[in-house]
């Protein structure tokens, strides 16, 4: 399979040279290990260790004595949650050498992972991101109806066809709830199905916990804590309400993405893009994967959702540097904007306004708001200057 760069590679470079410890963080076959096995080719001293490999858990035996006799590589180690026995000998073995470069870590879930590099690691490491495919990552390789349908992992959206896809996709979320998931205790695997198909159904909505309690037979803290673990495992992305200093009421809510369209389309059935343009889900498919690649380019942005109890509401609000940039999200070649969203802008003011849209070139809709492919969109906002 052809090796597609990634954007994210840039930054872990430039951090692998200025941090002691660099963390990549994703779900699983996001394409983590691809991407670094790409790099350490670059690097001539380097060591990569698969955590999942019995024979790469057999050389950290004595792990103390392995990765000192190792001091002068930079060692890889993939899948790191398997061995949390291991941050305080990574911690020890850096303060020893106090050289940048020591150590490149990858791990698919990041809640436990991050508490506990932060308790060890912490003034010695590095966080960084990887999401599954980008839009600029992959344009002019598939079409954009592929990447609604299909999504941004790797094995689906590569796959040799919607039904190779589809099969992939079903494997994975079947071996993330039957086998991942046992990670954690009191996650059962079949409520969780049940809510993640649910989450579907109400993909970019805003959480009502007691209803999803209610039609899974469970507590609304379970149904919280639920949410939280899919977020932490990245497989849903959950985007909090603007703060409520606009002097309106505004809804307190988050909105639920399922984190990848590809998963959604899996949970809801779905077997091709027409039976994604005859379903609802269609305009949160899109909203989800403009949410994901602001996020996947701008990862210290804030992003929030701007909604008030009289109907003001705009899809995303994104805080970036200086400035403030409405998005809202319109999967048609010809979008129409509602009486709400001119009232959202006129609250919050924005530095510009974007629509994005499946466009294949953007164009000014009215003064300080634009009409924008995704990769427009994401140049704007990461070139934007104001007048």
């Amino acid at each position: 399979m052809e090796y597609i760069s990634r954007i994210e590679e840039y930054a872990i470079r430039d951090a692998i040279k200025n941090f002691p410890v660099v963390a990549v963080l994703g779900p699983r076959q996001c394409g983590k290990s691809t991407m670094v096995k790409h790099l350490v080719k670059e690097i001539p001293n380097s060591l990569y260790l698969d955590l999942e490999r019995p024979s790469d858990l057999q050389k950290l035996k004595d792990a103390e004595w392995f990765l000192s006799h190792h001091s002068d590589k930079l060692v890889c180690l993939d899948e790191i949650q398997r061995c949390p026995d291991l941050f305080p000998i990574i911690r020890s073995l850096v303060d020893d050498g106090e050289a940048n470069g020591r150590f490149l870590i990858l791990g698919s879930a990041s809640r436990d992972l991050l508490r506990q590099s932060s308790e060890s690691l912490a003034g010695r490491i590095v966080y960084k991101r990887l999401t599954p495919f980008l839009w600029r990552e992959l344009e002019g390789r598939c079409l954009l109806n592929d990447y609604l349908f299909m999504g941004g992992f790797p094995r689906s959206i590569m796959a040799s066809s919607p039904k190779v896809s589809s099969e992939w996709l079903e494997s994975f979320i079947s071996t993330f709830l039957e086998r991942d998931l046992l990670q954690w205790q009191g996650a059962a695997p079949s409520t969780m199905r049940r809510l993640w198909q649910m989450l579907a159904h109400s993909n970019g909505q805003t959480a009502n916990y007691s209803r999803l309690a209610d039609a899974l037979s469970v507590s609304s803290v379970t149904i919280k804590n639920y949410i939280d673990l899919l977020s932490d495992t990245f497989m849903v992305t959950v985007i909090p309400p603007c703060s409520s200093n606009f002097g309106r009421r505004l809804v307190k809510a988050p909105k639920v993405y399922v984190a990848d369209a590809g998963i959604t389309t899996s949970l809801l059935q779905l077997h091709g893009y027409d039976d994604l343009v005859g379903s609802m889900a269609l305009g949160s498919v899109w909203e989800q994967i403009v949410a994901s690649n602001i996020k996947g380019h701008f990862p210290n942005a804030e992003i929030t959702f701007y909604r008030s109890t009289n109907g003001a509401e705009v899809d995303f609000v994104v805080k970036q540097a200086r400035s403030v940039f409405a998005v809202e999200c319109k999967c048609t070649l010809s979008p129409i904007l509602q009486k709400g969203f001119y009232s959202a802008i006129e609250d919050i003011q924005p530095t510009h306004s974007f629509v994005a849209a499946p466009v294949a070139e953007g164009w000014q809709m009215k003064q300080g708001i634009e009409v924008v492919p995704i990769r427009e969109l994401i140049d704007k906002i990461g070139n934007y200057k104001q007048d």
